[in-house]
């Protein structure tokens, strides 16, 4: 039991540092507050849970891939082109790590966990694919959301060239499109009052916040 416990603690660690690792392109653009992987995959996982029936995906499905397809870089790190590891050294890597993290849980999850992450990597289901898509996408709407917050129209603009044309699945196509439109026609910070606020600087009751514009119905 002791040692059941002892793998399963460190499972949970290994979740937790995903809290505190921070994603390499926006850490490389000195961003201020860079988000987390954590962060990034809830994300994903909430845009997954709003999968429709009609779409033929799983919304169960698509929710796990969200939550697992970074789970090894919580070994490895956010591993980025920057870095200059190869496409096959990266996925080695991160295999390793995947095979090291489902063992520390029953046999049973930890084989759900190394397939999913399989199917993720394969890109072999409809699921997987939207998924990916999704990974795109909450980059460049975190991209948009920076140069909101730091009041810096189009300085992530490689985020977005990087990932143009490579949507691949209607529903995110469609959220690209609009994405688009919001970003060439707003100016950051018009003094319009936002839900998404969020504090930089010092721990201080004297910290200014930073807003993001809010996307208003019929812009």
């Amino acid at each position: 039991m002791a040692s059941n416990l002892t793998k399963l603690f460190e499972f949970f660690s290994l979740i937790g540092q995903l809290k505190r690792v921070q994603r390499t392109g926006w850490v490389l653009h000195k961003v201020s507050d860079p988000e987390s992987v954590a962060d990034h995959m809830y994300r994903m996982a909430m845009m997954s849970f709003l999968v429709e029936p009609s779409s033929g995906l799983s919304k169960e499905r698509c929710i796990k891939l969200s939550l697992v397809h970074d789970l090894a870089e919580s070994i490895v790190g956010d591993i980025a082109p920057a870095d200059g590891v190869d496409k096959d050294d990266k996925y080695k890597r991160e295999k390793t790590a995947m095979s090291h993290i489902s063992t520390l849980v029953s046999e049973e999850i930890g084989s759900e966990l190394m397939s999913l992450w399989l199917e993720y990597e394969e890109e072999k289901t409809a699921e997987a694919k939207f998924v990916k898509d999704l990974d795109k996408f909450d980059m460049i709407f975190q991209a948009y959301e920076y140069e909101q917050l730091e009041n810096k129209p189009g300085f992530l603009q490689e985020f977005f060239d990087s990932t143009e044309g490579k949507f691949r699945t209607e529903t995110v196509q469609t959220w690209v499109t609009e994405l688009d439109r919001l970003r060439n026609q707003s100016s950051p910070l018009r003094g319009h009052s936002s839900p998404h606020t969020r504090d930089f600087g010092q721990s201080s009751s004297k910290r200014e916040s930073a807003r993001v514009k809010p996307f208003i119905h019929g812009e």
